[in-house]
């Protein structure tokens, strides 16, 4: 029955997405399994797009009348929040370009405007590349009053985060284009590659700036090999990529497709290009390499049984068992991607022992919880 409600969930999604048709009959859920579709969606952070394909349904093969209230309503929490990101997005570019820092909105709202309904899509944080390097960027938001003490205890290589809520919405300022790969040889390379593309930021209509799309080809594929390894990914990252490569040209994908390998990004990338054909029904000419079914079948069941970035795995109860179920996840997806599982388990010991002066100021063994940007 699980089975059913999933399929049932990815073809509200094709629907949603514009890239199927809602069949006159065929679709037939009962009340109970509407709901649990619901609550996947839920899960899977795809609320707006699944609602968006519902209400294109036949009458008779819409959700219950309840249900489709209290979806409607969620849908249109969603596209209020959307604007509500957009807003924040616009007043972010301009204090920063009234400082004389270049910047790019990454993911959430870059992607979103690329959707047939540019507020369907659920938005999180904003994330915000700003020029400058760490220094100068960390110095310039402490000048500002946007960042806490607390936020550079041990701070993340590549981003901050703002000390407050900007308008209720999390905001990351980014240094670095991307958390990139955790090998560092594959990584030099993204990474120069990036941050040569940020010079081709353009400003859209929104009044934001927004990578090219080659920069954001390569940048999310990173980010949903280096999520799924480290902690998990959903749909809403699947159907991000899937906009991604329909709104890319040709050329675009092209030369992200001669680079996988060099980027590190070829076993990602085959499961990634699986999913989206069986799940999204891609088409084969919009793929950036040929489909990999043995690691996107694995890659799948990773993002159904997670939800969104894996916070519906299940919380363990307390530091060694996270540690443990950590240690154990990395042992399973090693022959996912060898060195990247590697280089990451490596990266994670330099940051324990790293930690450990934190550890003993604070007195805790965990720094869940802990701020630490």
């Amino acid at each position: 029955m699980i089975a059913v409600i999933e399929d049932a969930l990815f073809t509200l999604l094709r629907i949603g997405l514009g890239v199927a048709e809602p069949q006159p009959s065929g679709f037939a859920l009962s009340a109970e399994d509407w709901e649990r579709l619901y609550s996947m969606a839920g899960e899977q952070s795809v609320l707006g797009i699944a609602y968006a394909g519902a209400a294109r349904l036949p009458k008779d093969s819409q959700p219950p009348m309840e249900l489709a209230f209290q979806w409607a309503s969620e849908a249109e929490t969603v596209r209020g929040h959307n604007r509500l990101v957009n807003g924040v997005a616009v007043r972010l570019t301009q204090l920063f370009a009234a400082e004389g820092r270049r910047s790019a909105i990454l993911k959430g709202a870059a992607n979103a405007r690329l959707y047939p309904d540019a507020f369907i899509r659920q938005c999180g944080d904003v994330d915000i590349w700003v020029e400058g390097g760490r220094d100068s960027v960390i110095e310039m938001l402490a000048r500002l009053n946007l960042l806490g003490g607390p936020d550079l205890v041990l701070p993340s290589y590549h981003h901050v985060h703002l000390r407050e809520p900007m308008d209720g919405v999390e905001v990351e300022v980014h240094f670095l284009p991307s958390s990139g790969n955790r090998s560092p040889f594959t990584n030099a390379r993204l990474q120069k590659f990036l941050a040569a593309e940020l010079g081709n930021a353009e400003l859209a209509p929104e009044g934001f700036y927004v990578p090219s799309m080659k920069f954001a080809l390569a940048m999310q594929l990173a980010h949903v090999q280096r999520h799924f390894i480290s902690g998990g990914i959903g749909l809403r990252q699947i159907l991000d990529y899937c906009v991604l490569l329909r709104s890319a040209s040709d050329s675009d994908r092209a030369e992200l497709s001669a680079n996988l390998r060099r980027f590190g990004l070829t076993h990602a990338a085959g499961a990634l290009m699986w999913v989206l054909g069986h799940v999204l029904g891609l088409e084969r000419e919009r793929m950036l390499c040929k489909p990999d079914a043995r690691r996107g079948r694995w890659m799948l069941r990773e993002v159904l049984d997670a939800g969104n970035f894996g916070f519906y795995r299940g919380a363990e109860p307390g530091f060694p068992w996270r540690w443990f179920a950590r240690r154990w996840k990395a042992l399973r997806l090693f022959p996912f991607a060898p060195s990247e599982v590697l280089w990451g388990e490596v990266a994670y010991a330099r940051w324990f022992f790293a930690s450990i002066a934190v550890r003993i100021r604070l007195r805790k063994i965990s720094l869940r919880g802990v701020p630490l940007g």
